[in-house]
């Protein structure tokens, strides 16, 4: 899938989910009540124990029924050993221009983190195909999103950290294009106590709202 065809997905499913494990067997299993649920988009984060192989065992588990990338990626070395792994996407909590070099060389979709008004700027000018606002709630949430796409509406933003069910609404409406959402959604607590449903529940409740959200803009 090219880059561009890589963002309208994501963009068209409109949720990220950060899959932050403690073991590999966890991360398999939020992924596949994730994508129970609906969300086809699938952030596996390096935080997670042998993560490369967890990413490489996905994308063969699920083919193209669900778009499987890598986060929390931190250095270009990192982000080559996801990509020889068959990431379709790579996140990275900030900005690292080595990492973003190294992932548009391979011609794959890089969305770096980035917080201020410069950082966004600096992330677009070095090739970003999204820019992730992180963390968003702890700046302002939806209304620093909003002030950030004032003056730059042409980039794709997605708000991190916090995103929550309740605002959903509020962040779809100041101008994201898709959401990360962490805990609020992948609740290892559910898993570890084998209640995989309910994380599938809530997984198509954000989907759900994020197409309510959608509709109340277009209206």
């Amino acid at each position: 899938m090219k880059q561009e065809d890589v963002c309208q997905y994501i963009q068209r499913v409109g949720i990220m989910p950060v899959v932050r494990a403690p073991s590999p067997a966890l991360a398999v299993r939020a992924a596949e009540a994730l994508l129970a649920g609906g969300v086809s988009v699938l952030e596996i984060t390096m935080t997670v124990p042998d993560a490369v192989s967890v990413v490489a065992a996905l994308v063969a588990r699920f083919g193209t029924r669900a778009l499987v990338g890598a986060g929390t990626v931190l250095n270009a070395e990192q982000a080559n050993a996801c990509l020889d792994a068959g990431a379709a996407f790579v996140v990275s909590p900030g900005l690292d221009l080595d990492t973003v070099r190294a992932v548009r060389q391979r011609g794959v979709a890089m969305v770096p983190g980035a917080l201020t008004p410069s950082e966004v700027m600096a992330a677009a000018k070095a090739g970003a195909d999204m820019i992730k606002i992180f963390p968003c709630s702890a700046t302002g949430g939806a209304p620093y999103l909003r002030s950030l796409r004032g003056p730059l509406p042409h980039l794709l933003l997605m708000p991190t950290g916090g995103v929550s069910l309740a605002t959903v609404h509020e962040y779809i409406a100041a101008g994201a294009v898709a959401l990360g959402v962490g805990t609020e959604l992948v609740d290892m607590k559910l898993l570890a106590a084998d209640r995989d449903e309910v994380l599938t529940e809530r997984a198509a409740q954000f989907v759900a709202a994020v197409v309510a959200a959608r509709k109340a803009q277009r209206a």
